[in-house]
């Protein structure tokens, strides 16, 4: 070793080494050396081994070899390290005193791999070796030793080893396994007085070796045919001593096995992938025969015993414990493991180590083993366990990231559904009603944003335990707690999971596990209308939510909500309405919409006959469930929604949509007429309009788009009423209808017919009126008029004085009310007494109240500011138009039938006073005073004639208000 150290005498040396049994220090000292120090150091050690080869020499040598290949860099202890530290300090040392330089690096210092022939030269030397003493080695242990040497080396060490995967965990674990079985039972071995966690790690030191340098292929063949020599040589005795009864398999002899093994594997695979010359594959072909029937003699040997439960397990936790090489694959095998479960050392391990289980598919694993422990065990030991495992694994779980705790409960729900552990863990339910209780009080009086994140992790845990008591909780506390829906649905859309698709009922319609808990907590039980809107946003956050997946999709909304509901006699029906719309504001995720799923075809008819049942709204039995009058608007939409989104595409073949669309018309065929005419934007071009003949008769109908159809209802002069309908279907057919009409203004009979049959026709079409088909009408009429082809004379009923103002302006909303007085007149005839039952009214009058606000929201616009009118008369002019309003308003009041209209009427009135009030305020001319006067003593005259108490003293203790003098002060 030259100057780097003191001279040393080798016999000294290897003795001392060899005394003290401390091959791993020998080697890593030895390879602490320069790399040309190292190979010299060994062949020393080779010559000493060489020459009067002793049974301790020759187990020395092996021990070795067997440390060299064995070796990982890293590995070395404080003395290792030190030697090493002063190795390097004398070689500096030793080329400056030399007068040189030292050496410029080029592109780094170069290590094993990067300099191979030094490397390789070390492991030849081991080869020449054994070569040396072969012939001395008489024991069959030794000779096993040997062999197995030989063949590692040349299986690992070279191009032979495959470029593979690792064994497989399970097996690996065996083998590791069974080399600490055969060092515990083999009195002999190194190993066999040591702890179990030396062997294990030991053991699998020997299973890990890395190769840092590989032979050249020529030293390949040499080593190969060298190793076929040996086996030829050894293999009859070694069979012989393997088979014999007597003779005890031992950790070389299982070792030599298991290392035949693969290098015959590593063989076969190295023949299949290069091209061997033809003394190369001779080699091949005879090491490969030879193993064969070694092998073949002593397959049963190599089969591992029947290894205890308990030492596996004991073996796989220590490799836990010490971080060893593969221990994150043995968790796996840990949490898995059924047989192993419930010993205190195992629960101690979890306990210990619970930070490595911090991973989904252990957690999952866990909690498998866990469940299939409990459905076995249930005495009260077994129960106080589970408890503990339970707590140690939900404390793994806890710490893992929200997308990992998503996995688990996918895990949880694949495999046990909504109920989770708690279907076959009792101890889960131990508290948990009250653990739920009190998180989610907490939660709901602290709903913030920067919560959230607290929340959801407090949710998460008890996901883990019961999702589905957890999902209804949060539907029960959404829907009852003001304000806090859209909070507690951001906490549920943070868990993707729970969009989980249940099949335990219909394994070919599965159906989501949250919209089921929604429907068992929440659907049927909703007493408010204010919880219904609750529940409405809530659905629709799950659909929409801000930034998270959706956990439910607008298909399974409507399959759950809508389809079973959508008919006239279902209590459910106006919220599953309600639910449609909003589901159909939804875009589709995908090029197919989703509507294809819902069966769309049968969800337009059931709607359709809904249309057709408020045809005979007000004549059904009022025991009888139908939705109410104002939901008709909201079907409408829904209707027009629909045919929007209901296109060929949606059909999975264009003969299929005609097909369906023939079958809808068919269908639509038998209701009233005015229901096909809502659907002309799905028919398109298929089917023309289907009207009664006798509206030929007042439109110019083209009969390319347009067909008449015998209509028993529709007899003579029934046109008009047809027209005014079709107007009340959509905006664009009541344009189309304004512009077919045909009504002769030069012709006054054929203008005062047409008026009269107008306020006929619009007395039928009232009462069924929605509120946007009245605005339809409404439209029609003030269109008529301003057109001059509607006659409305306006009387002079209400007017004390010939009034010398400027009321062409607002000429069109005088005829108007006048229209609606003489509407009602009619409608409250004698003739038509007995025509609409007492619910009927409340709707007509809500109806003509609504329009009179509009009415007055027009006037004002047109008169403007009171405070800078244009001209001063304007004000006078208003205070007119309102004083009239008002008083067809007390006219239209006392005709009508019975109680429980007062209520519109009297905040209509009230708002028509404060109008007046307003711009009469406004006048500033001379004689205002006088003529406000005699105005509030006229109008509080028209009041005192009212027979509703309830409105005549509201309206008067109003018109006390406006300083109305008294009867007595004026006269």
């Amino acid at each position: 070793m030259g100057r780097m150290i003191p001279d040393v005498n080798h016999t000294i040396l290897f003795e001392l080494v060899k005394a003290l049994s401390e091959p791993r220090l020998f080697v890593r000292l030895l390879l602490a050396l320069p790399q040309d120090v190292r190979q010299s150091q060994l062949e020393h050690l080779v010559e000493y081994i060489a020459g009067e080869t002793s049974p301790s020499d020759i187990k020395f040598f092996l021990d070795v070899w067997w440390e060299v290949m064995k070796h990982r860099e890293g590995e070395e202890d404080a003395t290792v390290s030190a030697f090493s530290a002063l190795i390097h300090q004398h070689e500096c040392e030793s080329s400056l005193d030399d007068g040189l330089q030292p050496p410029k690096r080029f592109k780094g210092d170069p290590g094993p791999l990067s300099d191979p022939p030094a490397a390789t030269s070390l492991l030849m030397v081991l080869i020449e070796g054994l070569k040396r003493i072969y012939g001395s080695i008489a024991l069959p242990r030794m000779k096993c030793y040997a062999l197995a040497n030989l063949a590692e080396l040349l299986s690992v060490f070279t191009e032979l080893e495959p470029e593979s995967s690792p064994l497989p965990v399970a097996e690996y674990l065996e083998k590791i396994s069974t080399v600490v079985s055969l060092w515990s039972v083999d009195t002999e071995s190194t190993y066999h007085h040591r702890g179990l966690d030396e062997k294990v790690r030991e053991a699998e030191r020997s299973m890990s070796l890395l190769s840092m340098a590989k032979l050249s292929r020529e030293e390949l063949f040499v080593g190969l045919d060298f190793l076929s020599s040996v086996l030829h040589a050894w293999g009859e005795e070694l069979q012989g001593t393997l088979n014999s009864s007597e003779e005890v398999l031992c950790y070389e002899s299982y070792r030599l096995l298991d290392t035949l093994t693969t290098l015959g594997k590593n063989l076969a695979c190295f023949s299949e992938v290069k091209d061997l010359g033809e003394d190369e594959t001779c080699v091949v072909l005879e090491l490969t025969q030879i193993s064969k029937d070694f092998l073949k003699e002593n397959s049963a040997n190599l089969k591992s015993k029947d290894l205890e439960t308990s030492l596996l397990s004991s073996v796989a936790m220590t490799i836990i414990e010490q971080r060893l090489d593969r221990h994150v694959e043995m968790c796996s095998i840990f949490a898995s493991e059924k047989t192993w479960v419930f010993s205190r050392d195992w629960l101690d391990c979890l306990v210990k180590n619970k930070a490595l289980f911090q991973k989904p598919e252990l957690v999952l694993k866990l909690l498998e083993t866990l469940v299939s422990f409990a459905m076995l065990h249930q005495d009260k030991e077994a129960q106080e366990l589970q408890r503990q495992v339970t707590k140690a694994i939900v404390e793994s779980y806890t710490e893992l990231s929200l997308t990992d705790k998503n996995q688990v409960i996918s895990g949880i729900l694949v495999s046990w559904g909504g109920r989770g552990l708690s279907l076959n863990l009792q101890v889960v339910m131990e508290g948990f009603q009250e653990d739920l209780n009190v998180t989610f009080n907490q939660i709901t009086r602290s709903v913030s944003d920067e919560g959230l994140t607290r929340a959801v992790a407090s949710v998460a845990r008890l996901t883990l335990l019961y999702p589905e008591a957890m999902v209804k909780q949060v539907c029960n506390l959404a829907v009852v707690n003001l304000g806090a829906h859209q909070f507690l649905a951001q906490i549920l859309c943070s868990f993707p999971a729970l969009s989980f698709l249940e099949t335990h009922n219909d394994p070919g319609r599965p159906c989501s596990l949250v919209l089921r808990c929604l429907e068992e907590s929440v659907w049927g039980r909703l007493s408010t209308a204010r919880e219904e809107e609750q529940f409405l946003e809530f659905l629709v956050f799950l659909m929409q939510p801000s930034s998270d997946t959706p956990l439910v999709s607008p298909a399974e909304v409507t399959k759950t909500f809508v389809l079973p509901y959508v008919k006239s006699d279902s209590v459910h029906i106006e919220l599953s309405l309600q639910i449609l719309s909003k589901v159909l504001g939804i875009q589709s995720c995908s090029e197919e919409h989703w509507i294809k799923s819902c069966h769309p075809f049968p969800l337009l008819l059931s709607l359709c006959k809904l249309l057709d049942g408020y045809t005979k709204y007000w004549h059904q039995p009022r025991d009888q469930l139908f939705p109410s009058l104002e939901t008709k608007d909201l079907i409408l939409n829904i209707l027009c929604q629909l045919c929007e989104v209901v296109r060929p595409e949606t059909a999975p073949s264009p003969e299929l949509w005609v097909q369906s669309l023939a079958w809808l018309h068919r269908k639509v065929a038998l209701l009233d007429w005015t229901v096909g005419l809502r659907l002309k934007k799905l028919y398109g071009d298929h089917f023309k309009n289907e009207v009664p003949a006798t509206l030929f008769e007042i439109c110019t109908l083209p009969e390319d788009e347009w067909t008449s159809q015998p209509l028993p209802a529709y007899g003579p002069g029934s046109g008009l009423l047809a027209w005014m309908e079709c107007c009340c279907v959509s905006t664009a057919l009541r344009e189309t209808m304004l512009t077919l009409l045909k009504v002769n203004v030069d012709n006054p009979e054929e203008v005062n017919l047409f008026s009269k049959g107008f306020l006929v026709a619009l007395i039928q079409v009232l009462p069924w009126c929605s509120h946007s088909e009245w605005k339809r009408l409404i439209h029609v009429v003030e269109n008529l008029l301003e057109r001059q082809i509607l006659h409305v004379p306006y009387t002079l009923e209400y007017v004390q004085y010939m009034p010398l103002l400027n009321l062409r302006p607002f000429a069109c909303y005088l005829q108007f009310s006048v229209l609606f007085l003489r509407g009602f007149q009619l409608l409250c005839s004698s003739s038509c007494s007995t025509w609409l039952p007492s619910e009927a009214w409340f709707h007509v009058v809500q109806l003509y109240c609504s329009s009179l606000t509009d009415l007055l929201g027009s006037v004002k616009s047109i008169a403007g500011s009171p405070l800078h009118p244009e001209d001063r008369t304007s004000t006078q002019e208003v205070s007119f138009i309102c004083i009239q309003m008002f008083c067809h308003l007390l006219h239209i009041a006392a005709m009508l039938p019975g109680q429980g209209c007062s209520e519109p009427l009297v905040v209509v009135a009230l708002e028509v006073l404060s109008q007046y009030e307003v711009f009469s305020g406004a006048d500033t001319s001379p004689g205002n005073t006088l003529r406000t006067a005699n105005e509030r003593h006229f109008l509080e005259s028209i009041t005192d004639n009212v027979s509703d108490k309830e409105l005549r003293s509201t309206l008067l203790q109003k018109l006390s208000k406006l300083g109305a003098p008294s009867a007595g002060e004026l006269a």
